[in-house]
């Protein structure tokens, strides 16, 4: 197998054995998760190919399998299979555990700090491709949850799995990005980045990761509104 392809593996390994996990039952969301994943896997798999085809980023051919798919290789197809599935049990793992909300539930000055952030980011540096279109998509989409879901209890439960799936992210985006390699799998093109990283990993990629998580979540959640999975406490 590929470098980037034994990396998905280590990435889903656990989450998919302790989905049968007796109490928590993961996999009773499937019926729902599956459509979350796969809108919002659509959506990231065509900014990803644009991104490709633009050279903004791209894949060392040393570290991936030869198929392609609208430039894309199959091992970053099913990135955005694994990775949404392993941030979404951590956040599903969080909530059944943790009966109270981390955070007030209020979310509406977090949502507007990063929003501002993002978008001010976007503004400032509009001629580098990936800080633009990765700030403006931020902030359209916090926009939206500050005006629909910022009083929701699940948010709460969403920014804590953002930060502590930081910790995943770190070591999977490092190693996508050189941090184990003498040539990183994914390359970044400096033109259109600010070129600030943390250890190998673009600063751009902190948010890019928030909207991969919150994204899927929110339509899970949306889904579950309307067709509610027991609650197993």
């Amino acid at each position: 197998m590929s470098l980037y392809a034994w990396l998905l593996l280590a990435t889903i390994v656990i989450p998919l054995t302790l989905s049968f996990e007796q109490r928590l039952r993961f996999y009773t969301y499937w019926k729902l998760l599956l459509p979350s994943i796969c809108i919002s896997a659509l959506f990231f798999i065509i900014w990803d190919s644009w991104f490709v085809k633009k050279g903004v980023w791209g894949f060392n051919t040393e570290y991936v399998w030869s198929i392609r798919i609208y430039h894309l290789p199959i091992e970053e197809w099913l990135f955005f299979i694994v990775i949404p599935y392993s941030s979404i049990f951590i956040y599903t793992c969080l909530k059944f555990y943790i009966l109270q909300p981390p955070f007030s539930i209020k979310q509406t000055k977090l949502i507007t700090m990063i929003a501002l952030i993002t978008s001010l980011g976007g503004l400032l540096f509009y001629h580098r491709t990936y800080t633009f279109f990765n700030g403006f998509l931020a902030f359209t989409i916090l926009v939206v949850h500050y005006k629909w879901f910022a009083n929701k209890t699940w948010m709460s439960y969403f920014w804590l799995t953002y930060f502590i799936h930081l910790i995943p992210f770190f070591i999977i985006n490092g190693v996508l990005t050189g941090a184990l390699t003498i040539k990183p799998i994914v390359w970044y093109n400096e033109k259109h980045i600010l070129g600030i990283r943390l250890y190998t990993i673009p600063i751009e990629d902190m948010v890019y990761a928030m909207v991969c998580l919150l994204l899927p979540i929110s339509i899970l959640e949306w889904l579950n509104y309307y067709f509610k999975i027991p609650n197993k406490h």
